[in-house]
């Protein structure tokens, strides 16, 4: 829409003696490719605005700061055809959210638009994009275990419903293979999956193998590719978040899986750079560092009369580097624990790949008995020997009788990596694997 085109149809709107609207608007007068500059109107961070184009079909930008008394946008369509002069108008404030139980089934994008075939979504609730605060002295501790029906978790990296737990991997270990697996097998009342920057393909297969079944009617997705805008990727997250939230305050047990929490900072990263922060952390900028804990903090247990968000996160480990990346430092230091996944466990075929030495539940001894908890670490102190004396036993280095807790783990290590290993179509509630780890180990 043109100058003129907005004159007329204010001189229209005129003649029909109706009282004339209040647009905030302004005129483009600078763009470098991703964020524009245009005449400063009220409008606070995290509006909404449209850009009209020639064509007079308007493009969506969101408001992320000022300079010199101008307003800076940054565009969701990078392609777009943009010229100085363009009209920008603000179309909402962009901190409300519609929420309810229809969006359960269904598969969204960051803007709440459904990206399957189910039609439209009629929903009757709001939500703040960026949540409610809660007082941390009313959230309720941490007291039962959350079913993810994977066998290796339940039993020895028990979770708890309202922890956070990161999932540390590197590129093709099975991350994706893990979580879809806790997606299907889990017993929350609704489960919130964000695809943050995934590539379309894997968005697709993860949407395949995930919502079918009775577990369907209890799934959201919102996926977010990597071809999109960075704030469109974060706003996904805080979508998908604020979703888990709606449910919690609605007393449900929610399943928050977020894939993936390092491709959210590095949106996060091309945001702060364009506007000109230093990048001070492996050329992250101080924002990303603190985008990360207002993120995580969201979720976990309500106050009373509320339900629990159990939450899990994958956190991409560059190089199989789970020590140095910061990203992976900051989520590791807020989060209830983490699950590293192992390429050397792929490569012996143990799947999933977790390697049970370098993974912790920071909860896991105050949910469960004592002899799931004493069986746990036994398990834990023989995988630990036989991996830790695998190489000496194979050049032979090693006679049986030396080390009784070492040949007690190369007994038991074709039980321990049976017990392991989990097909991606196989379930494995709580209890079967409480019983059967205590079995095993002889406790």
């Amino acid at each position: 829409m043109t100058i003129n085109a907005l004159q007329t149809v204010v001189q229209s709107i005129a003649s029909l003696g109706q009282p004339l609207p209040l647009i905030a608007s302004g005129l483009v007068t600078r763009f470098d490719g991703q964020i524009i500059e245009c005449d400063g109107f009220p409008v606070s961070v995290g509006s909404i605005c449209h850009v009209h184009l020639p064509d007079g079909f308007p493009i969506q930008a969101e408001v992320i700061g000022f300079r010199d008394g101008r307003n800076l946008a940054f565009l969701y369509d990078q392609n777009a055809d943009i010229e100085v002069g363009a009209l920008v108008t603000v179309a909402n404030n962009g901190r409300q959210i519609a929420v309810g139980p229809g969006l359960l089934g269904r598969v969204i994008d960051a803007q709440g638009e459904p990206l399957d075939e189910g039609g439209s979504i009629e929903l009757e609730d709001s939500w703040p994009l960026h949540g409610k605060p809660i007082n941390p002295l009313q959230r309720r501790a941490i007291a039962e275990p959350m079913d993810v029906g994977v066998r290796s978790v339940n039993a020895l990296l028990s979770i708890g419903r309202g922890q956070r737990v990161g999932i540390v991997a590197g590129s093709g270990v099975g991350k994706s293979v893990l979580l879809s697996m806790m997606t299907r097998f889990s017993d929350a009342d609704v489960i919130v999956v964000g695809l943050i920057g995934e590539r379309g393909r894997e968005v697709g297969d993860f949407v395949e193998r995930s919502m079918g079944g009775q577990a369907r009617h209890k799934i959201c997705v919102v996926a977010v590719p990597a071809d999109r805008a960075a704030l469109l990727r974060i706003r996904g997250a805080n979508r998908a978040t604020a979703i888990a939230e709606y449910f919690r305050a609605q007393g449900k047990n929610v399943l928050l899986i977020m894939d993936s929490l390092t491709r959210v900072a590095h949106a996060k990263r091309e945001v702060g750079l364009a506007l000109g922060e230093q990048p001070t952390a492996k050329g992250y900028p101080p924002s990303v560092v603190s985008m990360i804990p207002n993120l995580i903090e969201r979720t976990g247990t309500g106050g009373e009369g509320e339900g629990a968000i159990t939450s899990i996160y994958t956190v991409l480990a560059d190089g199989d580097d789970t020590t140095n990346d910061p990203v992976v430092d900051t989520a590791r230091a807020i989060l209830d624990g983490h699950i590293v996944l192992s390429r050397k466990h792929s490569q012996l075929g143990i799947y999933p790949a977790v390697d049970l030495t370098a993974s912790v539940s920071r909860v896991m001894n105050d949910i469960i008995p004592d002899p799931h908890q004493k069986a746990a670490v036994k398990f834990k102190r023989l995988v630990s020997v036989y991996m830790e004396n695998r190489d000496l036993m194979l050049m032979g280095g090693y006679a049986a009788g030396q080390d009784p807790e070492l040949d007690l783990a190369i007994a038991l290590w074709p039980n321990i990596t049976a017990y392991i290993k989990q097909a991606a179509n196989e379930p494995a509630t709580f209890k079967d694997c409480q019983q059967d780890l205590i079995s095993l180990m002889g406790e």
